[in-house]
């Protein structure tokens, strides 16, 4: 298996809210690391949808509708509506 070279920003994602089922098993409150090398037990489809964002966020970036270190991203399936917490912080 590969090794996350840990670079950039160290992101922290919590699950905030599920409407309805996670057909991958995703509950509230579930929390772990995750990077652009490390998809950290992430649903695929959700993990494929995020990509973008994640690189951006891992690496200092910033989109104009992002408030600082925290953004809300959520799940594809709007029938079973997952809310994801990615926070950012400096690797220790």
């Amino acid at each position: 298996m590969a090794k996350d070279p840990e670079i950039g920003k160290k992101v922290i994602a919590t699950i905030t809210s599920v409407k309805g089922k996670c057909s991958a098993g995703h509950k509230e409150g579930d929390t772990f690391e995750i990077s652009c090398h490390n998809p950290g037990g992430l649903c695929g489809f959700f993990y494929h949808d995020i990509f973008p964002n994640l690189s951006t966020f891992q690496f200092g970036g910033n989109l104009p509708w992002w408030d600082g270190d925290t953004i809300q991203l959520q799940c594809p399936d709007s029938y079973n509506l997952v809310t994801l917490k990615l926070e950012r912080s400096e690797r220790s």
